[in-house]
């Protein structure tokens, strides 16, 4: 154990591991004062031994691992089958610079012990970070997919084949505005609100163009060579050549008032709320209610905070298909409006809230998503030989799968909504 794998939590004050062999060392001593000091273990138990402790790889930036433990006095609402995240990734110094992405993401699942946490997540039974370092540890229950009720887990990006979406969606929803309706009502822990506070200029300026005007034109005239070159992989509206045209003629004037765009949807009170940002259907576990509603719990709460609730329907609606976007769109939006106004928030105007979401649409991809393109033609070289996105060299291979949905869903959006001349009506209409 190096003295950097093993870090004092900033809010437990315990020495905590940063990586799996940490823990692993630490053994079920660790474990026992963590999970007291949480509030997990009741003081008359204790965990008596780790039965599983293997390495779990993919997804995310940090270090995973499977664990088991067995306790004293077996308890119904103690699991037994956990799942650890670290914030570090040692092995790879890439994925390590990110390391401070998990610190909203831990802050936020301690907190969801507190009584009245209005939806379901993975329980908590230990978190903390350590900020000068970067690393964290959460430990959670793990999820049950496909058992105890709940479905199997649905990959991302894969909604063609995913049973009932719309119902899926809508249950993603609910749980969406479930949160931040109750957040906005004021009925959370008051730790919520001290430890997630809203800045209305950090936020504008929290994320940024990542080129410059000339470098983003480049990138557009790449992509629309994309859909020239490739047409057997995007649906029939997004191959006429006049839609290209028009798209590389709407970007340098939305590039141009980009700061102007985020400040629309950042400004508007009513809108702004505690928001998971990524509440995509792979971060999502599902199961029918009482009353047969599909109901949904959440994962991976990277970058928690207030948002404008915008983004949160944009972050979990991005993975779904084309053909739903164009049907159900207003719909998706109404469901969260709903719920958001049930759960003690404002009525939103749904007309607003869903121009907002299309505005987030179209800055994520002018922002983010224009290199998609030579990414694409790297990670798939025989591209041209492919006949439809869900060829098994795209559907197998995730990192062109998601890609290429995300370039095809933003293109969509631009094309069906008509996303420039949108941004132009909002930001020249008094508001």
């Amino acid at each position: 154990m190096t003295q950097q794998h093993w870090v004092r939590g900033d809010d437990s004050g315990l020495d905590i591991p940063a990586t799996a062999q940490a823990l692993r060392e630490g053994g079920v001593a660790f474990l026992d004062r963590a999970f007291r000091a949480s509030g997990a273990l009741p003081a008359d138990n204790r965990v008596a031994a780790i039965t599983q402790a293997e390495d779990c790889f993919g997804g995310g930036t940090g270090s995973k691992l499977l664990l088991a433990v067995q306790y004293e006095k077996p308890q119904a609402d103690l699991p037994e089958q956990l799942f650890v995240k670290f914030s570090r990734n040692f092995d790879d110094p890439l994925r390590d610079r990110s390391r401070h992405m998990m610190r909203s993401e831990i802050r936020f699942a301690a907190l969801t012990r507190t009584p009245g946490f209005p939806i379901r997540v993975a329980q908590c039974l230990f978190a903390d970070f350590n900020a000068e370092t970067g690393s964290g540890l959460l430990i959670t229950e793990r999820v049950t997919y496909g058992a105890q009720g709940n479905e199997p887990h649905y990959l991302k990006c894969l909604d063609y084949e995913l049973p009932q979406p719309l119902e899926h969606y809508r249950a993603i929803m609910r749980a969406l505005a479930r949160l931040s309706g109750t957040h906005k009502a004021g009925q959370l822990h008051p730790s919520f609100y001290q430890r997630f506070p809203y800045d209305l200029e950090k936020s504008i300026a929290s994320e940024q163009m990542r080129y410059d005007a000339d470098q983003v034109m480049r990138r557009v005239g790449r992509t629309c060579e994309f859909l020239a070159r490739y047409p057997q992989l995007f649906p029939e509206n997004l191959r006429d050549p006049a839609f290209a045209g028009r798209f590389a003629a709407d970007v340098p004037g939305f590039y141009a008032r980009e700061q102007d765009i985020r400040r629309l949807y950042f400004s508007e009170d009513d809108f702004i709320a505690l928001c998971h940002w990524n509440g995509n259907i792979d971060n999502a576990w599902f199961w029918s209610g009482a009353d047969g509603q599909l109901e949904c719990g959440l994962l991976d709460w990277g970058q928690v905070g207030q948002m404008s609730v915008a983004q949160s329907i944009y972050g979990a609606f991005s993975g779904a298909e084309p053909e739903l976007w164009d049907a159900h769109l207003d719909d998706i939006v109404a469901t969260f409006a709903d719920e958001f106004a049930r759960c003690g928030g404002p009525q939103l105007d749904t007309e607003k809230l869903r121009d907002h979401m299309l505005l987030v649409t179209g800055w994520m991809g002018v922002a983010f998503l224009l290199d998609y393109p030579t990414l694409l033609e790297r990670r798939v070289p025989d591209l041209a030989d492919v006949p439809d996105y869900r060829d098994p060299r795209i559907r197998d291979d995730e990192d062109a799968r998601v890609p290429l949905h995300m370039l095809t869903m933003f293109l969509n959006q631009w094309q069906r909504r008509d996303i420039g001349a949108l941004a132009r009506r909002l930001l020249d209409t008094p508001q």
